[in-house]
């Protein structure tokens, strides 16, 4: 597998789940995003009778949410990290790298799943092409994946803020250190049908900057986290980054924030007889 372009991976150079905080970090995005997610994935249809996939599933808050709000019958959720996770009735924990060389999703996961759901992961990985076949592969006939990953909404036309310099700068400096790269989220769509999936379709959220907001405090903590490899780019210096803090916080913060684009596809139900 292609490493990063600076060698690292997401939960090694930036963003270890052993740093103090960041199982917390995880959970403030949460609540950024999970309300917007579970509309979704229960307009998609997510009930009883549904055997589920989560993967990357961080702090297991969508995986929670799936059993105790939409009533699936199963989750499995799946992380290369368990540690924030904790099984439950209906919840299983697997610990597994989908990166992994060579990994098919025969390898991967046992069974197929009526949802295969993956939020912030593929963004930060190469090869995603790839991963989106290997996850599609999942999807039992009938069943559908359900992927969501940020889009950049910053341009070169974008007036410079502390926020918008803040974030280019963050996006650069991941991509150099661990392979981030959100610039090819937009194609998700043709991704998916290129996986073989139909009734394809996407849409954009973006929550708002407000002072005080989960959002704001998120992306404050981030670029806290990412302070080194934001620094390494040269865009800004450590009286940037807090001088953008203090900016999120204020009244003077007038931005969007990164968006989250959701897609989903459809695989085709077995013939009947």
């Amino acid at each position: 597998m292609t490493a990063a372009p600076g060698g690292g991976r997401y939960g090694e150079a930036v963003f270890r789940p052993e740093q103090a905080g960041e199982g917390e970090r995880i959970d403030v995005g949460a609540l950024v995003y999970d309300d917007i997610t579970m509309a979704r994935l229960r307009a998609l249809g997510a009930g009883p009778g549904w055997r589920c996939l989560d993967v990357g599933a961080g702090t297991g808050t969508v995986s929670r949410r799936l059993l105790d709000e939409a009533g699936v019958d199963s989750v499995l959720a799946v992380d290369r990290d368990v540690r924030f996770l904790t099984g439950r009735p209906g919840l299983d924990v697997l610990e597994a790298d989908i990166t992994a060389a060579g990994t098919t999703a025969a390898g991967l996961v046992p069974g197929r799943f009526r949802l295969v759901h993956a939020r912030f992961v593929l963004m930060h990985l190469v090869e995603h092409e790839r991963l989106v076949s290997t996850l599609a592969e999942l999807v039992a006939p009938g069943g559908v994946l359900v992927l969501s990953d940020a889009v950049d909404l910053t341009s070169d036309r974008t007036p410079d803020t502390p926020y918008s310099t803040m974030m280019r700068a963050m996006w650069q400096g991941l991509r150099a250190t661990i392979g981030t790269d959100v610039s090819w989220v937009p194609s998700y769509p043709q991704v998916l049908r290129g996986a073989g999936l139909g009734s394809v379709a996407a849409e954009i959220h973006v929550p708002p900057l407000l002072p005080g907001s989960p959002v704001s405090r998120f992306w404050a903590d981030t670029w806290e986290r990412s302070r080194a490899a934001m620094l390494a780019t040269g865009l800004v210096d450590d009286a940037a980054v807090d001088a953008a803090v203090r900016y999120l916080d204020s009244e003077e913060c007038a931005a969007l924030s990164a968006g989250m684009l959701t897609v989903w596809g459809w695989k085709a139900a077995a013939p009947a007889g």
